[in-house]
């Protein structure tokens, strides 16, 4: 099968810095069982080179990622799916370098789980985010490990229980990206982000991060567990399947 993420070092002008992109445009870069392996494994790649000071998380195409692939979870469950999405955020956070995440175009449900996990998320403003569980009779259930821990509460109430659409500029506002600028910008700003965040020493950036992120990964290690277990049975309920079908329809 085609490779579905790439693995380059060089981006943004360093490096230092190693660029992973999600290139899955059948399924609008959706958390398939293939991308995310792959995306596991040049998270690991990144980690294992001494030369890499920052990993930069981006993708092809207009859509950033749109979430769990509905297609197998539809087909086969979200048992084992659920259990990685909760690793792979996990595997985010506790990596020793900092994770930068550039976002333009769509990022959707489970794809905001990855926004979330990122240390500096740069977005352009005209960006759009939305957590659609709560239409389709699920819950964000998963990502919630970490969006709870960005966002403000007001704002993660309004946007996990509405499930509307909001912009960049509103996810720096919501505390779920670091900063929005136009799109124009984009390359500039997460080019700069990652020169800075190079410029650091790998011990006192790992120290640092460990610091940071402590609560985090114990709000991963607590409740993961949990949340994948719910995420799983609320994808296997009769409601969620009837709204996943009715989706899965109207995009054919």
């Amino acid at each position: 099968m085609p490779e579905l993420v790439h693995y380059t070092v060089g981006g943004a002008g360093s490096e230092a810095v190693a660029t992973i992109t999600l290139d899955s445009p059948h399924n609008r870069n959706a958390l398939s069982r293939q991308l995310v392996t792959e995306l596991f494994e040049g998270i690991e790649r990144a980690a294992a080179d001494d030369d890499v000071r920052v990993v930069l998380l981006a993708a092809e195409g207009r859509v950033f990622c749109s979430g769990a692939d509905l297609s197998e979870a539809s087909a086969g469950g979200m048992d084992e799916g659920a259990r990685r999405i909760v690793d792979l955020q996990r595997l985010i956070v506790t990596l020793d370098k900092p994770v930068v995440t550039r976002v333009s175009g769509a990022v959707r449900a489970g794809g905001i789980g990855i926004v979330a996990a990122s240390d500096v998320v740069v977005a352009a403003e005209d960006a759009t985010f939305a957590l659609t569980e709560v239409k389709l009779g699920l819950a964000a259930a998963i990502i919630s490990l970490t969006v709870h821990a960005r966002m403000t509460p007001r704002a993660a109430a309004l946007t996990t229980l509405g499930g509307e659409v909001f912009t960049g500029a509103d996810a720096a506002a919501y505390g779920l990206v670091t900063t929005a600028v136009p799109a124009g910008d984009l390359d500039a700003e997460v080019a700069k982000v990652c020169a800075s965040l190079a410029s650091g020493a790998p011990q006192g950036l790992r120290e640092s991060k460990r610091i940071l992120n402590r609560e985090l990964v114990e709000r991963i290690d607590a409740h993961g567990a949990d949340m994948a277990e719910l995420s799983a049975r609320l994808f296997a309920s009769e409601e969620a399947k009837a709204a996943m079908t009715a989706f899965l329809t109207r995009k054919k």
